[in-house]
């Protein structure tokens, strides 16, 4: 059924929770902010970080210019590797490549992390591609970069192609661009939120995801 699988980055491959969780505390702290308990910080894995200042915070454009300096001050000295892979990722990686199938990532992170994180834990090599945003902001929406994929990989037959991520972001980005998307429970998304956004499969566990990708 599909021949590419785009990945997320952040709840998808890798638990992303410490790096990303302490790397907006560091922010707030220079704005003097109250903390958000963790399990609000996590909320904030998956979308756009301009987007998170400015619908959470009210930031205005300069004071979230400024926050996401902040932000990948801490992030890109220590947050970068404060990560984990889920485990089975690794292994569910290497039997669809087994089966000739093409991997790309497509997360809203800039492609310079992304990089750098799916080297250090030694997943680099499973991908034919590595798409994110770029260090301005653009290209930071996922409609945004599923398309750039979709686009630099010369994909044609976007019936062959399948989102995965765990949240809905994920899920809209890839329906914007005519393809089918799976949210992963696993990660930072709720079961509500793929309903919602009308998810075409829904995964409960990576036991699972192997099952769906690998029945084709």
């Amino acid at each position: 059924m599909f021949d590419y699988f785009f990945f997320d980055l952040d709840g998808t491959l890798t638990d992303p929770a410490e790096g990303i969780t302490n790397s907006f505390i560091y922010a707030l702290k220079y704005f003097g902010l109250p903390l958000p308990d963790y399990q609000t910080l996590c909320t904030f894995i998956g979308p756009p970080l301009p987007d998170t200042f400015k619908n959470e915070f009210h930031f205005n454009d300069e004071e979230t210019n400024l926050a996401v300096q902040k932000y990948r001050e801490y992030f890109s000295q220590k947050g970068l590797f404060e990560n984990k892979i889920y485990p089975g990722i690794k292994s569910l990686l290497e039997k669809l490549k087994e089966e000739g199938k093409t991997l790309i990532v497509a997360t809203s992170k800039p492609e310079e992390y992304s990089k750098k994180i799916l080297e250090h834990f030694d997943l680099a090599s499973y991908f034919d591609l590595i798409c994110g945003s770029l260090m301005d902001e653009s290209r930071s929406k996922k409609e945004e970069v599923i398309s750039y994929a979709i686009s630099s990989s010369s994909i044609t037959d976007l019936r062959k192609v399948l989102m995965i991520g765990d949240r809905k972001y994920d899920i809209l980005g890839a329906h914007a661009n005519n393809i089918k998307a799976c949210g992963v429970l696993y990660g930072y998304g709720k079961r509500s939120e793929f309903i919602e956004s009308k998810a075409d499969y829904i995964c409960e566990n990576i036991s699972h995801l192997e099952e769906l990708c690998l029945k084709n």
